[in-house]
């Protein structure tokens, strides 16, 4: 897979409780030059990640009910509904976990498509927390987000036990029959561990950590990208990465370069 290819299928997650402003100005700077796919937020950062993407390809995801999905469903929606109307592209949102584990799939599904209708036409992302449930579970969470119209089911948060497990990802796809996408988080560490889950039939990878994924050719490709950015930042008396992504434009133009 073309290294364009492959950044264009993460989810660049930025969700730590004590991430702050900084982080994520550096995340969108990060995501912005490597052409990362989405850039992963907590609702309440949604707006400001915006502002700071406006002008890139990258788009955003903000996380619902994040992250042990114990909201009300009513919530949930408006969150997503807000969070869409700050310029969110997409939405994680947690399924009930509780609920799924009682067996209460009426209830799962009702909330993931008051979610799915509240944002409609955005993707729906729905995070079962894989690590909490059965393989019985597993199939039945997929099922309630398929049924539910949304377009993709998630294994983890990152804040359970673990996250990804190849197991969990076959069983996902298995009761996914092709017509649900399945998006692989938490755990993933290694450009090894990202093509496990893409060759296994995921579409999307949540990750907390970008650059350990990138290639050595593609890190020293980074590392010339950056240079040349504190270059810039340096003649204009400013920090590197305390700057938002539009306003270094040769580095963004060198970043293209190297992506062609």
């Amino acid at each position: 897979m073309k290294t364009k290819d492959f950044l264009a299928t993460l989810d660049y997650a930025i969700l730590k409780p004590d991430a702050t402003l900084n982080d994520l100005r550096e995340a969108a700077w990060l995501s912005d030059v490597l052409g990362v796919g989405c850039l992963c937020v907590k609702s309440c950062d949604v707006a400001f990640a915006a502002a700071l993407l406006e002008a890139s390809e990258t788009k955003i995801a903000a996380v619902v009910g994040f992250p042990h999905g114990n909201t009300h469903a009513t919530l949930k929606a408006a969150e997503a509904q807000l969070a869409a109307a700050e310029g969110a592209d997409e939405i994680d949102m947690v399924i009930n976990i509780a609920a799924l584990k009682d067996g209460d799939t009426e209830s799962a599904v009702d909330e993931i498509h008051a979610v799915v209708t509240a944002v409609w036409p955005r993707p729906v992302k729905v995070i079962l927390e894989t690590a909490l449930l059965t393989p019985a579970e597993i199939r039945k969470g997929t099922a309630c987000a398929l049924k539910a119209g949304a377009a993709f089911v998630k294994t983890s948060t990152g804040f359970a036990a673990h996250g990804a497990t190849p197991e969990a990802v076959k069983t996902m796809i298995a009761a996914a029959k092709g017509k649900i996408q399945v998006k692989a988080s938490g755990g993933i560490r290694t450009r090894q561990d990202a093509e496990t889950y893409l060759a296994l039939g995921c579409t999307r990878l949540g990750v907390g950590n970008v650059r350990c994924l990138l290639t050595p050719a593609e890190s020293k490709s980074l590392a010339a990208i950056e240079a040349q950015a504190l270059a810039e930042a340096q003649e204009h008396g400013d920090g590197c990465h305390d700057a938002e992504p539009e306003a270094k434009p040769a580095a963004k133009k060198a970043a293209k370069a190297q992506k062609a």
